[in-house]
């Protein structure tokens, strides 16, 4: 493998990138959030004992982690905060803006649309959409709300790489594949569907009820012992 001040270079990069255990790559924000606190806190180098300790990691996987994607650091010395995060911004592709459609703007629509912490990590929502007659052509977050049939030509016309849905699950299905046919290849869902889509499409999901379902097998362990 070839080695680029102390990362692979693209051609390297690409190559491993089918290689990269999923379960890696959802590991990378929570390191680049707790860096960046470390580098909002003045903290110039940080080790992977003080990282582990931040996240509930041992040393030993951190450093794994990291190695898919390159050598970072020094043995003994730790991380430069500053550059290992610049480093995963890269690798998340954090160091452009992507633009974002928001699709379904009820309630959980609405209050995307008032969340204030996107646009400053590069999220930029830059359009919104929904098939209520109601709602088309009203302003809310900044943005006019558009009829769904429009989704095509502003995808093209802004650059949207990124979709958000939060419409009804009965209606999920029908606009993932309107959100496949316009090219769009990141979606993020709101609603709790085991949606069908191509293999090169990434969908993340977004389920509050699962979430507390994991913790209530910790607390039932808790109040029987």
């Amino acid at each position: 493998m070839v080695f680029l001040r102390g990362r692979l270079d693209p051609k390297a990069r690409t190559e491993m990138a089918t290689h990269i255990p999923e379960v890696v790559i959802l590991r990378l924000p929570s390191y680049l959030r707790a860096l960046t606190l470390l580098e909002e806190g003045n903290a110039g180098v940080v080790s992977s004992q003080e990282l582990g300790a931040r996240l509930q990691m041992t040393p030993a996987q951190i450093r794994k982690d990291l190695s898919y994607f390159g050598k970072f650091g020094k043995q003994g010395k730790g991380y430069n905060v500053s550059q290992l995060l610049g480093e995963l911004r890269q690798i998340l592709g954090l160091d452009r803006d992507w633009s974002v459609a928001l699709i379904g703007v009820g309630r959980v629509g609405k209050a995307i649309l008032d969340y204030g912490d996107l646009a400053p990590r590069g999220f930029q929502v830059v359009a919104a959409f929904d098939r209520d007659p109601e709602l088309i052509g009203k302003v809310v977050g900044g943005l006019v709300i558009q009829d769904i049939a429009d989704l095509a030509a502003t995808v093209k016309d802004r650059g949207i790489a990124i979709a958000i849905i939060a419409v009804p699950p009965s209606q999920v299905q029908q606009v993932i594949d309107c959100v496949v046919r316009c090219g769009i290849k990141a979606i993020l869902n709101y609603a709790p569907v085991a949606a069908q889509l191509p293999k090169d499409i990434r969908l993340r999901e977004i389920d509050p009820v699962l979430a507390m379902q994991t913790m209530t097998y910790y607390l039932k362990t808790l109040s029987s012992s």
